[in-house]
């Protein structure tokens, strides 16, 4: 089984037409890797396929229109309501290209990330890490996080150490998620997008798909 899920994870991230060194490679004590990671960057809104137990998306979707905030954290909401496992849903953000949510779990940790179609309302699993790295959510799910190498503050120095290389970006604190830390990325001290770091391997993955960065609310 994890033969073939290894083999369909890279046919997956092929298909999107990126290779699989998509992501830039920091690992601890090495020299950050070069490129933003930009996999998947226009995908579809999922085809409701089960992938580490956890569908991606609902594509059939009759939700209203997304506009503003509130109705991103409903949609999110909605999303959670289906997978049940007692989970709720806390940080939102609204991007050009869409609204991303952070999924907690029933016992107060991160669970996942999602995106929100503002047009059709439509939540899925988000693109890259969330769907690649999670330990417990993702593709590659091995129901287990015990396997860390890579302490939040070892992340938020690789972070730091890959985005000299980019410009003028820094790295704010490392949130914890199932096999990797999520972390939002200033300029200048204001808020501008996010990156994730592999919590085994120290891997450097960019969100590029979202676009600028327009405003946020905080979990309730």
């Amino acid at each position: 089984m994890a033969a073939l899920a290894l083999v369909g994870s890279v046919i997956w991230m092929l298909v999107q037409g990126q290779g699989v060194g998509a992501w830039g490679s920091a690992a601890r004590g090495g020299v950050p890797g070069s490129g933003y990671g930009s996999m998947m960057g226009g995908g579809g809104w999922g085809d409701g396929s089960m992938m580490g137990g956890t569908p991606w998306g609902r594509p059939d979707t009759t939700d209203p229109s997304v506009e503003n905030l509130d109705d991103a954290r409903s949609a999110a909401e909605a999303f959670v309501d289906d997978l049940g496992q007692g989970m709720g849903v806390g940080e939102v953000m609204q991007f050009d290209n869409h609204y991303y949510a952070e999924i907690v779990g029933a016992d107060g940790e991160l669970a996942t990330e999602v995106l929100v179609d503002p047009t059709s309302g439509t939540v899925q699993i988000e693109y890259g890490p969330a769907r690649m790295w999670n330990t417990r959510f993702g593709m590659m799910a091995a129901g287990s996080s015990g396997s860390e190498r890579v302490t939040a503050a070892e992340a938020e120095r690789i972070a730091d150490r890959w985005l000299a290389d980019q410009g003028d970006l820094t790295a704010d604190g490392a949130e914890e998620l199932p096999g990797y830390y999520t972390l939002h990325t200033l300029r200048d001290g204001a808020l501008e997008g996010m990156l994730s770091v592999n919590s085994t391997t120290g891997d450097v993955w960019y969100h590029s798909w979202h676009g600028q960065f327009v405003d946020m609310s905080e979990a309730p």
